[in-house]
């Protein structure tokens, strides 16, 4: 693993194994009716079980939900028949993060959606190698999704990872961007994730309702000791990462625990991401790895 240090290399390696492992349960784990929070809970239990960390709550986006819905405490929801549900999985190993994601179809009408996703994503892959410019691995993702006769999402994009840094600036579009000139280099670690849908859609996503998924901003003077106590936690614990309210709310379940998590909402100590949501309210198929940038290609460290 060329320029990057051999205990990153490890690092990296060993959380894509288990996100790889933890992706290939959760496709068997999702049918219908079942309970969003028990697949989100699985995902991440699974994670640390295998000797990783979340880097984020495990996303299940359902049909025209494309990104960022994680379930609250005791969330209701369940899998409706037949939907198109996407699992976004990630984790990291001292910081080292692998992001993968798969798309389980429960409507056989729509398959596609998740075969162009995954093929314009074998695709993208395969001409990634150092020097290549970003855009160039759009066009390609683009043009697999159209010869589908879908579209891509194209405000929707791949992103260079770090360490703690789940977006670390560079991205990878599923569209041919001349905006994304920049080249690939080599030890660059990119998470790629074309995201599909109708030739009927706008192919944008637009901000839906404010999710449970959360990110540190900074600190904040704050009156109630419990409610920096909660802050402070969370900063030590999440870092630079999101997070989802319901790991706070298992390390503080006081009756206070809402109304401090509220008071933090509010002193804009934390960001919520909004639910991405396809703007014509059509479906969405996402694939997704995460790559290692090399000289002659790139490996893939999601696979089994």
């Amino acid at each position: 693993m060329s320029k990057l240090a051999a205990n990153t290399a490890e690092a990296y390696q060993k959380a894509g194994q288990i996100a790889a492992e933890v992706r290939s349960r959760a496709r068997r784990l999702v049918d219908v009716n079942t309970r969003i929070v028990d697949i989100c809970e699985n995902v991440e239990n699974w994670i640390r079980e295998l000797g990783g960390s979340p880097a984020f709550p495990c996303n299940v986006s359902i049909n025209e939900i494309a990104a960022h819905y994680t379930s609250p405490l005791r969330d209701p929801r369940i899998i409706p028949e037949r939907s198109i549900v996407k699992v976004d999985i990630g984790v990291h190993v001292d910081g080292y993060i692998a992001d993968t994601a798969v798309t389980i179809c429960l409507n056989p009408e729509y398959r596609r959606l998740v075969t162009a996703a995954e093929e314009s994503l074998q695709a993208g892959i395969d001409i990634m190698k150092a020097g290549v410019r970003a855009y160039e691995v759009g066009a390609v993702i683009e043009r697999k999704i159209r010869d589908y006769g879908l579209k891509p999402i194209w405000n929707l994009t791949g992103h260079m990872v770090s360490r703690y840094n789940l977006h670390a600036g560079q991205v990878i579009p599923n569209v041919h961007s001349l905006l994304n000139r920049q080249r690939l280099n080599v030890g660059d670690v990119y998470a790629v994730e074309p995201f599909t849908t109708l030739p009927s859609a706008t192919g944008e996503v637009i901000n839906g309702e404010v999710g449970h998924i959360h990110l540190f901003l900074r600190k904040r003077p704050v009156k109630k000791d419990r409610v920096k106590e909660m802050m402070n936690y969370i900063l030590a614990s999440y870092k630079s990462l999101p997070f989802a309210e319901r790991w706070v709310f298992s390390r503080f379940s006081d009756q206070d625990s809402i109304a401090s998590f509220g008071e933090l909402l509010r002193s804009k100590c934390l960001y919520s991401y909004p639910t991405l949501v396809e703007k014509s309210k059509s479906l969405v198929g996402q694939a997704e790895h995460t790559v290692l940038v090399k000289e002659d290609g790139c490996q893939v460290l999601t696979e089994l």
